[in-house]
């Protein structure tokens, strides 16, 4: 080898570029091949690309096309006959119209008072007026059956003061209040936000110009939010189309029907052969609803227009803040707290109608309903479900938020949409897809047909999750890792990954307590051995055994708050740092 040992310091430039160009051909070891340049700059994306791209349309593409072919049959249409369809599709309409309109009024007023005010104990206040968010609907509607049934504190009550009347939650009106009531929190949200947006120069210029608080919020204010205001309508309208546990426990007693208590009567009634057309039928136009409020919204003003300024100034509530205060604190008690006392009452004591002493308070309700052979079932098939769904979705969710907020693609546009989109769909319209195809994968009547709807629902919690903080966040780190030779899926993986790690693992808890409690999916999709949790409770509820539902209910509503305020306080920890 000493042979080929050029002296570079006494050769000629000449010698020089000749051995640099043959010393690496003739030193290159055998079976190496030779490095032609840098890599081209989305080398290693196209495989995670191509690896999401067949999961989101394997998990929401194909039960979204077998959904659609299977409810343009014609034996599918025949359906929108039946004098039932018309009037549950008008029932569906109205109840989550109307729940929509009260939410959003709610939740305005909420974020105007709670984010602009001068209101004392507004950190505590905010964290009490989220309580409905954080319990499921239909154990709030258990809550204010247990609140306003015939045994109820209320009407007890009002029988101890002679009052000869009877309060019931039961009907149209119940079902439309208690949607408020489990949607105005989501309102809230949406509103606050767009509400932090406005730049405070102008309420101030307003304020300047002599104008009064009411003034304030009329001219400067309110005209601000109008696309915040509609944004959470159309949010708070396709989650109320959807429910059903509210309309199945509050309406049905009444005989008010809904699209999703209809199609579980078609589901669980034994007088039709096949109700898949009839239910895809149904599903079809839930889902051509729930696109259109999805592409109408993506058309509102994101409120980025508005330029930037000071942040809001607080509003001086003069004479008017003791009336708040007191209105403030009494929606607390009367739609936050008491239903919920109402629930633990109801499970805590042996029987309904049992008269409320100390005596009388006891844990065998709890005790029997949590290790019955059902109960116990339940909660295993919750675990094991919601645990795979989130590890699932935290997986997916991440890859997907990652190549929308650090990949370059035409098709970013495109996906983004097929992974947002599930969750703008009612719970039925992913149950009945998942429904048709579960025969064509082998999974019918299994635990696997769960928890793909449950993937498929959920996913969108981990990108938004993700996404957001990964948009604050700096390329510089990548870039460093690129000029080191990482390959972008190397430095993506190794960087971006590690840093979206904890964002990632809040939305999986969140995945993983919000599935753990559902009901519309898993009612829909229930099988021999699969029941859930949710289940168990409404199986419980409908068969009278109200102290056992009760108290099932009770242990899921408490687990809810304090595990999802604990994700919430831990997300803004880090958030703050």
């Amino acid at each position: 080898m000493t042979t080929h040992t050029i002296d570079k310091a006494a050769a000629k430039p000449e010698q020089v570029h000749a051995e640099s160009a043959t010393a690496p051909i003739l030193r290159r070891p055998a079976g190496k091949k030779l490095f032609r340049g840098p890599r081209r700059p989305g080398d290693g994306l196209g495989v995670l690309r191509t690896v999401v791209w067949v999961a989101v349309a394997f998990l929401v593409g194909l039960p979204l096309a077998a959904l659609a072919v299977q409810g343009i049959q014609p034996a599918a249409r025949q359906v929108f006959g039946d004098p039932a369809v018309a009037t549950a599709a008008l029932n569906s309409v109205a109840s989550a119209s109307g729940s929509a309109l009260l939410a959003t009024i709610a939740g305005a007023f909420l974020a105007v008072v709670l984010e602009r005010s001068n209101v004392p104990s507004r950190g505590m206040l905010r964290w009490l007026v989220m309580l409905p968010f954080l319990i499921p609907p239909f154990i709030g509607a258990m809550a204010w059956m247990a609140l306003l049934g015939a045994n109820g504190p209320v009407n007890k009550s009002l029988q101890g003061l002679g009052i000869d009347a009877e309060m019931s939650i039961f009907g149209g009106w119940g079902v439309v209040f208690l949607l408020a009531v489990h949607s105005y929190p989501v309102a809230y949200l949406v509103i606050a936000a767009a509400l932090r947006r406005i730049p405070g120069n102008l309420e101030e210029a307003a304020r300047i110009s002599g104008a009064g608080t009411a003034q304030v919020l009329g001219s400067v204010t309110l005209p601000l939010l109008r696309p915040g205001l509609l944004a959470a309508f159309v949010l708070t309208l396709v989650g109320n189309l959807s429910d059903f546990g509210i309309p199945a426990l509050i309406g049905l007693p009444e005989r008010y029907k809904t699209l999703t208590t209809l199609v579980y009567r078609y589901l669980a009634s034994s007088t039709t052969s096949n109700p898949l057309p009839a239910v895809s039928a149904i599903g079809l136009v839930l889902l051509v609803l729930a696109v259109l409020t999805v592409l109408a919204q993506r058309r509102l003003p994101a409120g980025t227009q508005w330029g930037s300024g000071a942040t809001g100034i607080d509003l001086e509530l003069g004479r008017a803040r003791l009336p708040l205060v007191i209105l403030l604190w009494s929606w607390v008690g009367i739609i936050c707290l008491v239903p919920l006392l109402a629930l633990a009452t109801q499970a805590l004591l042996p029987a309904p109608g049992v008269p409320l002493t100390w005596e009388n308070l006891t844990m065998d309700n709890i005790i029997r309903a949590s290790t019955s052979p059902g109960a116990v079932s339940g909660i295993e098939n919750s675990v094991m479900l919601a645990g795979g769904a989130a590890v699932c979705c935290t997986v997916l969710g991440m890859g997907i938020a990652l190549l929308l907020t650090r990949g370059k693609h035409r098709s970013n546009g495109s996906l983004d949409v097929a992974a947002t989109l599930p969750q703008a769909l009612p719970g039925l319209v992913i149950a009945v897809g998942w429904l048709l195809i579960a025969p064509m994968l082998g999974i019918f009547n299994t635990g696997w047909v769960i928890l793909g709807a449950y993937v498929m629902a959920f996913t969108a919690l981990v990108v938004q999750a993700v996404r957001a903080p990964m948009d604050s966040v700096s390329t510089t780190l990548e870039e460093a890792a690129r000029s080191a030779g990482a390959t972008p899926l190397r430095a993506l993986l190794d960087v971006t990954a590690r840093l979206a790690g904890p964002a990632a693992v809040t939305g999986g808890v969140v995945v993983l307590l919000t599935a753990v409690r559902e009901l519309t999916i898993s009612i829909l999709l229930v099988a021999p051995g699969s029941q859930t949790l949710g289940v168990t409770i409404f199986n419980l509820q409908q068969s009278g055994d109200y102290g056992g539902a009760s108290a099932l209910a009770l242990v899921v509503a408490l687990v809810g708050i304090l595990g999802l305020s604990a994700t919430a306080a831990l997300a803004n920890r880090r958030a703050d740092k």
